[in-house]
C-alpha cells in the first residue's frame, strides 16, 4: 500500500470484461512524510469506486488479492487499485492538508 498522486487518465478502446465501467488512472507515489515529493515512476491503477481524478492524493493498494477484495470481484484481472482519497497526512513536521 502506498500514497500517490493521480497524474493522468488512461483511455482504453478495449478493456477486459472484468474491467468494463472502471476508470483507469496513472498514479505516481509521493513521500508520505509531509513533503509531498514524488518518489517513483507512475503506475496504472484502477479506481476502486472512490471517484478519484487527476490532482487527487490517493491511497493505493498494490497487491492482487486485496485489490480484488476491494472490487468485490474474485476474478478481476487487477493488481493495483485506488482505495481512498487522502484529505491530510499527520507527521513529525505537522499536518499536510490535501483537501
Amino acid at each position: 500500500m502506498f500514497v500517490g498522486k493521480v497524474v493522468g487518465n488512461v483511455w482504453a478502446t478495449r478493456k477486459h470484461k472484468g474491467l468494463e465501467g472502471s476508470t483507469l488512472l496513472l498514479v505516481r507515489p509521493v513521500d508520505s512524510a509531509c513533503s509531498g515529493d514524488f518518489t517513483g515512476d507512475a503506475t496504472l491503477a484502477l479506481d476502486g469506486g472512490v471517484g478519484a481524478g487527476p490532482g487527487d492524493v490517493v491511497l493505493v493498494m498494490d497487491e492482487g488479492g486485496g485489490a480484488r477484495k476491494i472490487l468485490r470481484n474474485p476474478k478481476a484481472p487487477v493488481r493495483t487499485v485506488i482505495c481512498g482519497i487522502v484529505d491530510q497526512v499527520s507527521c513529525e513536521k505537522g499536518v499536510k492538508k490535501y483537501a
